[in-house]
């Protein structure tokens, strides 16, 4: 009997991909003698290259080496030659559309994500507002999954075993977690202003934390200029502050490192979500976003949220990268750094 052999696809940015790994995860332990092909921007693979014997990881970048049709064509020959039997679309998008469209006229057996639009429009109406939570992305998943004949149960707790990371993989700049108190994980930066706390109250946080706790580290997470220079300034003031991408070679070492922090303060980002994949808290800063949109990280408690609950025109966007209606953006300003703080003793 031919071993079923089953094509996962999503290209999305980071944190979109970081939520498939529970789900996947599960489906690989639930079904251990499936196939399982993950098809991914290049940047993913450490998130999915280790994660089971029966899970593979495929890199396409699909805006270079596979941009337009004639390209998406060369993909789908690539893939015709894996011989799937199934094909999950966790995307919905044009290009993963196209791709489905070309293994629905070969007969293959294909479903695709139902991505809730008009359920996320009601949410984000001024007008018409429905302040109700939407399926999580891994219920929507998983809803991809079931209807190709593969129901899972989410178990999933880390990619890493009990204890996280080896630390010894990392540069001896690191220093050892015995020396310190606690390890905190700062991730101040994200794609769209809506979902940014305003940076000079972020540094208000890093005062207070390492003026009440001064044998405390703080790790501070983000990869772009003018992320690091903002860092780079705080870490002059502040001297238990270290800059991650300074010392750390990519996204697999900062996943070991993330592993072992004993809360993180993250924004609605992808740094939430690859924190949630290590099982690490936390405490997660929303803006012109909610929960209620189904972008939580996985197994993060309601508590950890920090949000204001008190403002008529939240949420205004799904993503963040709509403009304040206000102008203000009271969502993030009206957050004290005060509050962030207490919340991170209280967890810790």
């Amino acid at each position: 009997m031919e071993r079923e052999h089953l094509l996962i696809m999503r290209f999305s940015a980071l944190g979109d991909v970081a939520m498939m790994v529970p789900v996947v995860a599960s489906l690989a332990t639930q079904y251990p003698s499936l196939r399982i092909t993950v098809l991914s921007r290049p940047f993913a693979r450490p998130l999915f290259e280790n994660l089971a014997e029966n899970v593979g990881f495929m890199a396409a970048d699909v805006k270079t080496d596979y941009h337009g049709i004639k390209g998406l064509n060369t993909l789908y020959r690539r893939l015709l030659a894996k011989q799937f039997t199934a094909i999950a679309d966790f995307h919905g998008v044009l290009r993963t559309a196209y791709l489905r469209a070309r293994f629905n006229l070969a007969q293959f057996r294909v479903a695709h994500i139902n991505k809730h639009r008009q359920e996320r429009r009601q949410l984000v109406s001024q007008k018409d507002r429905h302040l109700q939570p939407l399926p999580s992305s891994f219920q929507n998943y998983c809803d991809v999954l079931a209807r190709l004949g593969y129901p899972v149960t989410l178990n999933f707790h880390s990619i890493f075993p009990s204890g996280g990371g080896n630390l010894r993989l990392l540069p001896t700049t690191i220093g050892e977690k015995k020396n310190f108190q606690k390890w905190i994980g700062i991730a101040p930066f994200a794609a769209h202003q809506g979902k940014v706390y305003p940076l000079e109250k972020m540094e208000e946080v890093i005062q207070q934390l390492t003026q009440r706790h001064p044998s405390f580290r703080i790790f501070l997470f983000g990869g772009g200029a003018k992320e690091k220079s903002k860092m780079h300034a705080w870490c002059q003031h502040y001297p238990q502050c270290m800059t991650v991408a300074d010392t750390l070679k990519g996204l697999k070492e900062e996943l070991i490192l993330m592993s072992h922090l004993d809360v993180m303060i993250s924004m609605d980002s992808a740094n939430m979500h690859l924190a949630s994949l290590v099982a690490t808290p936390v405490m997660s800063i929303w803006g012109a976003t909610h929960p209620y949109a189904g972008f939580m990280g996985w197994n993060q408690k309601p508590e950890n949220v920090i949000q204001r609950d008190d403002l008529p025109c939240r949420p205004c966007s799904i993503f963040g990268q709509k403009p304040c209606l206000r102008g203000d953006y009271a969502c993030l300003n009206g957050i004290t750094p005060e509050q962030i703080v207490e919340r991170v003793e209280g967890n810790l």
